[in-house]
Order: C-alpha cells, then structure tokens, then sequence
C-alpha cells in the first residue's frame, strides 16, 4: 500500500492563502506524475490540477486557474499547491495522487481513474 500523506490544510479567512503539501515515498514519487484534487460536502471529487513525472508539463483545470499552483520538490518527494484569493466556495477535503508514468510522457492526466495512489486529504476551510 502506497502512502501519500497531505498536509497544510486549516482555516483560513476569504481572500487568503494556504500552501498544501504532499509528500510521497520516493519509489512512488520518482516515477509518477502528481495531482491535485478535492471534494466538497455533497460533490464529486474534482480536478485541479497535475504535474507531469518529469515537470515538463503542468495542467489546471478550471477551478485552479489563475488561483492555485502547483510544484514539487524531487529532493523532498513533495508536491506543493499554493492556493492563493481563497474563496468559501473552496471548502473541501484536498487529495494529492499520484499515476506512475514514464519520464518522456507529458499527457495530462484528469480523471480520478487514471491515479492508482491516493493521500487521505486535508480539510480546507474558508470562513466569509
């Protein structure tokens, strides 16, 4: 079982900042490409956005365009997002994945199937 642990989140007030952190193991991390997701009470979990193994390509879906940016650290084997002009709309439990790929694919990768490894997620709460 493949463990990606998330950390960052918290409360915050509108219009405010938070840095999520994921962390996974190295032989996990090396290899894949890593992503971001989350949940809002009474919805589907959503993309928002992912990183390509090599770091060549990054994609953002709608809900993280513009606020949100993703990056990763390879000597740590942690993928950041920075979510900055929080809005309450952005309360949900976050998951960072991760789809193992080889180092030349830079496709994007969106749907919740295309990642075998999942982190329990971190709550993110934004108060109006």
């Amino acid at each position: 079982q493949v463990h990606l642990v998330e950390s960052g989140g918290g409360l915050v007030q509108a219009g405010g900042s938070l840095r999520l952190a994921c962390t996974a193991p190295g032989r996990i991390f090396s290899r894949s490409a890593m992503g971001w997701f989350r949940q809002a009470p009474g919805k589907e979990r959503e993309f928002l956005v992912m990183i390509s193994r090599n770091g060549g390509t990054t994609y953002y879906g709608d809900s993280a365009k513009g606020r949100f940016t993703i990056s990763k650290d390879n000597a740590k084997n942690t993928v950041y997002l920075q979510m900055n002009s929080l809005k309450p709309e952005d309360l949900a439990v976050y998951y960072c994945a991760a789809k193992p790929s080889i180092l030349s694919d830079n496709r994007s990768f969106t749907t919740l199937s295309d990642y075998p490894h999942w982190g329990q997620g971190t709550q993110v709460t934004v108060s109006s």
